[in-house]
């Protein structure tokens, strides 16, 4: 088959590697129909995250059709239109059950090979699925395959993110990063009523999306953003910011932003080796602070109903779409942001 493999810094090649086979009971194989490329797949590309093998096939946002199934499996069939979280998960061990499916004991990220070990990602023809009965969901009446890809990824992370914000209906919130997370943060805030949503960034077109999704925008670098929020505040800051970067600056600018006793949340990848703030900081602030991956499976079956209703033009962050040959094309236009560039899709 062939598939966009990580061959080193910054280079992605579209190459034909072995097709995935049935290793166990519980597997199935899925023929790709489209996929996606996250931000995290460019701490990947940026060789930010250390230790992934080269040769691995990338991704780990795909949709497709179940094409075999190992001989446990009896919830799914040959011909299921299917979409996956970014990791699996058992769905029995004490993590799953208590909707924390992304530390799952068994999980495993999709598109990280290390040292011969790990699972190959979604951007590629086919794509084994592990433990296929709890990770992945049949796609429901309703949702287009465009959406599915969200749910499984980027709006639950989004979603997520303003979930462990504590976003109200009268506080005032503040998303820093606007790239496709934080734009789905600030959905998530909008869906939880929030009334003053600030979104930050210094790209256009992001301040663009992020306005027309209901925040107000404020370009990092031109505008004077924290007399603007302290203003808002009586200045007091932020009841709570979403982080959604993964930078020592992005954490540094939400603790600068939010009010003693106030809520950061951050859900972008940070390979940072220490924090942006100290415990005193933290003390003296009476600061409480939300790191960590999303359940993505956990939350793409709260979200169902929401993207079924059609309350959100979820897909609207899809600014490209190539097919999966041009796949390497599309990682230098995403992490490039070429061509006003928010989210690129790939079809197979």
């Amino acid at each position: 088959m062939k598939a966009l493999t990580f061959q080193g810094k910054e280079k992605i090649t579209f190459e034909t590697v072995s097709d995935p086979k049935i290793e166990s009971a519980g597997d199935v194989i899925i023929k790709m129909t489209s996929c996606a490329i996250c931000g995290s797949d460019l701490h990947v590309y940026h060789e930010r995250e250390k230790g992934i093998d080269r040769g691995t096939a990338m991704g780990h946002e795909f949709a497709g059709e179940i094409v075999e199934t190992g001989n446990s499996v009896r919830k799914l069939n040959i011909g299921d239109r299917v979409m996956s979280p970014f990791t699996t998960s058992c769905g029995t061990c004490f993590y799953c059950q208590s909707g924390l499916t992304c530390r799952c004991v068994r999980s495993q990220l999709f598109g990280w090979v290390e040292k011969g070990h790990g699972l190959h990602g979604g951007q590629a023809e086919y794509v084994r699925v592990p433990l296929a009965e709890s990770t992945l969901m049949k796609i429901p009446e309703g949702i287009r395959e465009e959406e599915a890809l969200l749910l499984g990824d980027v709006m639950s992370t989004g979603f997520f993110c303003a979930r462990q914000a504590e976003v109200k209906e009268t506080g005032t919130y503040v998303v820093v990063g606007c790239g496709p997370v934080g734009l789905m943060a600030v959905l998530g805030a909008v869906n939880l009523r929030a009334r003053n949503i600030i979104a930050i960034d210094t790209v256009p077109e992001r301040l663009a999306k992020a306005r027309d999704f209901g925040a107000t925008a404020l370009h990092a670098l031109n505008d004077p953003v924290t007399d603007m929020i302290r203003d808002l505040t009586e200045g007091r800051g932020a009841d709570g910011v979403m982080e959604a970067v993964g930078s020592y600056q992005a954490v540094r600018t939400a603790i600068d932003l939010v009010r003693p006793g106030g809520v950061v949340a951050s859900v972008g990848v940070c390979n940072d080796d220490h924090l942006a703030f100290s415990p005193v900081e933290a003390y003296n602030k009476n600061l409480t602070y939300k790191i960590g991956r999303c359940p993505a499976r956990y939350m793409m079956e709260q979200l169902i109903p929401l993207v079924q209703e059609k309350k959100y033009n979820i897909a609207s962050i899809f600014t490209h779409r190539m097919k999966l040959e041009e796949g390497a094309a599309g990682y230098t236009v995403f992490s490039g942001r070429q061509d006003h560039c928010l989210k690129v899709l790939l079809r197979n």
